[in-house]
C-alpha cells in the first residue's frame, strides 16, 4: 500500500473525475469505491448510498477522490508534476487536460524544460506537465507551493517534513539565486524529496496568489499502528498546527493531512452493515483516530 496518498475533494462528481483521469493517463484503474451510510450521511449532509470515496491509480500513483460537498474546492497550492520523455507526450496530455480548464503557465519552452505547461483541468486539479531529459523515479509527483505569507518558507518546510517521516531524504534543491522575480536568493525555485520512500516536490511562489493550502487537496497517511498515528498527529499539529475531525489535521503551514489507520478501511468495507455502521459512528466522534476504540465499536464491545 502507498504510505501517503493524495486526496482530491469533489462536490458530488468524484466518479466522473476518476473516469476522466483513468482515461487520460496510462495504466489507469479504479480500485475501491465506498458509499455514504446512515451515520456518515447525517454528518455530511450527503445522500445515503451515494459515493463517498473512489480510490484509483494512474501511472503508478495512487489517489483518493472524495465527494465532500461544496465546503472546499481544489486549488493550485498542491499540484502534480507529470514528467514526460517526449514533447509529443506533453502535447497529448496538455490537449486532454486543458480542455475546459484554465491555463496557469502557457505551454512552451522554458529555461528548465524544452516543453512545459501548467494547467488546472476542468475539475480544478492542477498539472505541471514537463518534458524531462533525466530518468524520473516517479511519473506523477505532488508539488506544494509556498506562496503569499508562506513565500520563503519552503526550505524550512522541507526540513520539517524530512524530520517527521521515516525513509525520507532531500533529492535535489534549486534556489532562486539572482532571479529577479523572487527577490530572495534563498527562496526555493524547485526541490524534490522523499517521504516514506515516495517522491514529492515543493516550491516558493513569488507574487500574489488567490489561493492557499486547503482541504481541497489533502495527504492521507496510512498507518498500521496506534504509535504511528500518535507520532504523526503530535508532530504535524505542533507549533501552530490544528486538530480537525475524523483524523484530519492541518500542519503549521496549513497543509491538510489525514492520519488514518489501515484497519479502518476494512471495517468500513465489511460485509456486515451493522459492524461497518458502528465503526463509522465511532470515527465521526473522534479527532485523532483511536484504533482500539474503533475496533471495540466494530465488534460491538463499546
Amino acid at each position: 500500500m502507498q504510505k501517503i496518498t493524495p486526496c482530491l475533494w469533489f462536490n458530488t462528481n468524484a466518479e466522473e473525475a476518476v473516469k476522466f483521469y483513468t482515461s487520460v493517463f496510462k495504466n489507469g484503474k479504479t480500485t475501491t469505491v465506498t458509499h455514504y451510510d446512515e451515520e456518515s450521511s447525517k454528518a455530511s449532509g450527503q445522500p445515503e448510498g451515494s459515493v463517498l470515496t473512489v480510490e484509483f491509480d494512474i501511472e503508478g500513483q495512487h489517489f483518493m477522490a472524495l465527494n465532500g460537498g461544496p465546503i472546499f474546492t481544489i486549488n493550485p497550492s498542491i499540484s502534480f508534476f507529470v514528467y514526460c520523455k517526449t514533447a509529443q507526450e506533453v502535447d497529448t496530455l496538455w490537449e486532454k487536460l486543458s480542455k475546459g480548464g484554465k491555463v496557469m503557465m502557457e505551454l512552451g519552452e522554458y529555461p528548465f524544460s524544452k516543453r512545459y505547461g501548467w494547467v488546472a483541468d476542468k475539475f480544478g486539479v492542477s498539472w505541471q506537465i514537463m518534458m524531462s531529459d533525466q530518468e524520473q523515479p516517479q511519473k506523477i509527483v505532488p508539488c506544494m507551493l509556498f506562496a503569499n505569507n508562506l513565500f520563503g518558507k519552503a526550505a524550512e518546510a522541507l526540513k520539517y517534513y524530512l524530520s517527521i517521516f521515516p525513509d525520507s531524504s532531500e533529492v535535489f534543491v534549486q534556489k532562486a539565486g539572482p532571479a529577479p522575480q523572487y527577490g530572495n536568493p534563498e527562496a526555493i525555485m524547485y526541490a524534490m524529496f522523499t517521504l516514506c520512500g515516495e517522491y514529492f516536490t515543493l516550491m516558493d511562489g513569488p507574487g500574489k496568489h488567490a489561493f492557499a493550502f486547503s482541504e481541497g487537496v489533502s495527504l492521507v497517511v496510512n498507518c498500521d499502528t496506534q504509535k504511528e498515528i500518535d507520532t504523526y498527529w503530535s508532530e504535524l499539529t505542533a507549533e501552530g498546527g490544528e486538530e480537525v475531525q475524523c483524523g484530519w489535521l492541518k500542519d503549521k503551514y496549513g497543509v491538510s493531512w489525514q492520519i488514518t489507520p489501515t484497519a479502518l478501511d476494512k471495517m468500513i468495507a465489511d460485509k456486515e452493515p451493522a459492524k461497518a455502521k458502528r465503526a463509522m459512528k465511532a470515527m465521526l466522534q473522534m479527532k485523532k483516530l483511536d484504533i482500539k476504540k474503533l475496533q471495540e465499536a466494530f465488534d460491538g464491545a463499546a
